[in-house]
């Protein structure tokens, strides 16, 4: 005869336990890898952030000197110079 001390046999609850501890070691290490995904998400749009913030003070400061600093802008970013103005190109890629 066996004696019964509970409503489930001992290696059920046991068997219970382990799946529980399994599902939630695979959980842990799942978030681990969301949470170092959604850091390095953040740290781009920070990146982006940055650049979009440097570039508004560049328009903004466009923007105070008038029309002809405007079109002078313009200008450059299509590849015009100045007459008899000497144009350096940084080629390091930085």
């Amino acid at each position: 005869m066996h004696k019964r001390h509970g409503l489930l046999p001992r290696w059920l609850l046991a068997a219970a336990f382990l799946a529980l501890c399994g599902y939630l070691f695979v959980s842990l290490i799942h978030y681990q890898v969301s949470i170092g995904s959604k850091q390095q998400e953040l740290l781009s749009v920070q990146n982006q952030l940055n650049n979009q913030l440097t570039e508004n003070a560049e328009l903004s400061n466009t923007l105070e000197q008038g029309d002809d600093a405007i079109i002078e802008r313009y200008a450059r970013e299509q590849g015009y110079a100045k007459p008899n103005e000497r144009v350096f190109v940084d080629i390091s890629g930085k």
